[in-house]
């Protein structure tokens, strides 16, 4: 996520480098959770070959200290990318660790059952160097179960039963159905020995929420949770040119490749 440098998320939008989900080949439903990723500080290294290669990603001293001496040197460094927001999230975890007496499945079904779930159907970013415009759709492949809230997730006391597992759902291929509407995914139903599994709280609809832009249809079973008019298209995520190959939806410059704003800690 992208905060726009406020402390207040009203305002807070997808960047336009994050990864998008499902995951190549075994075609897990991918990301769980979103986190701020985008212009995040963090300690300095001088010398380091980050800090020789990219001296432009040092930190000015006045865009952290009020009155910053004179030849001020600065302690930090600024990225962007998914592993600032890794950071972020494996940050959330330590806290919920350090608080409460929680599994590792049970700490990731907190985390994605208390994210922050309110989005906007979709957003715009538009580069202020290049001028290149990014569309991001808001779909459960883009925002997974929604936005770390750690203090919502330490506020719950709630556990997921013991001895079960929070491994996301996979995604399957639906049959083009027979007026040649478009080819679209639909998420696999999930063993009842999971979390999300519905005998238990941890119930689709409170996990991934009935009020996000996949509509009241839950992810499991036959309804569909991003629709038939999806990015992908009827040339989808498992036809042999995938989103990760070069012929794309995305275009030439893939979301991966150098015309995306991932190797520029200023963009948006």
């Amino acid at each position: 996520m992208n905060t726009m440098g406020t402390a207040n998320r009203a305002d807070d939008i997808m960047a336009s480098y994050s990864s998008k989900g499902p995951t190549a080949m075994d075609h897990v439903v991918k990301p769980d959770v979103v986190a701020p990723g985008n212009r995040i500080y963090s300690i300095r290294v001088p010398g380091s070959t980050l800090d020789r290669e990219h001296p432009d990603s040092v930190a000015s001293p006045d865009s952290y200290m009020k009155a910053p001496g004179l030849g001020q040197v600065s302690n930090y460094f600024v990225q962007s990318g998914t592993s600032m927001a890794a950071g972020a999230t494996s940050g959330a975890v330590a806290v919920l660790l350090a608080s409460q007496n929680l599994t590792p499945n049970q700490v990731k079904a907190r985390l994605m059952k208390t994210a922050s779930k309110s989005f906007p159907k979709n957003s715009t970013i538009v580069d202020a160097t290049t001028g290149e415009s990014f569309f991001v759709e808001y779909d459960l492949f883009t925002v997974g179960a929604g936005y770390v809230n750690l203090d919502a997730a330490l506020a719950s006391n709630e556990k997921s039963p013991a001895g079960m597992n929070a491994a996301s759902p996979t995604a399957v291929q639906q049959p083009q159905t027979a007026n040649g509407a478009p080819v679209i995914a639909v998420a696999n139903d999930v063993p009842q020995s999971t979390v999300w599994g519905s005998s238990t709280v941890w119930g689709s609809s409170t996990v991934w929420g009935s009020s996000t832009v996949w509509g009241s249809s839950v992810w499991s079973g036959q309804s569909t949770v991003w629709g038939s008019s999806t990015v992908w298209g009827s040339s989808t995520v498992w036809g042999s040119s995938t989103v990760w190959g070069s012929s794309t939806v995305w275009g030439s410059s893939t979301v991966w490749g150098s015309g995306t704003a991932a190797g520029d800690p200023g963009q948006p």
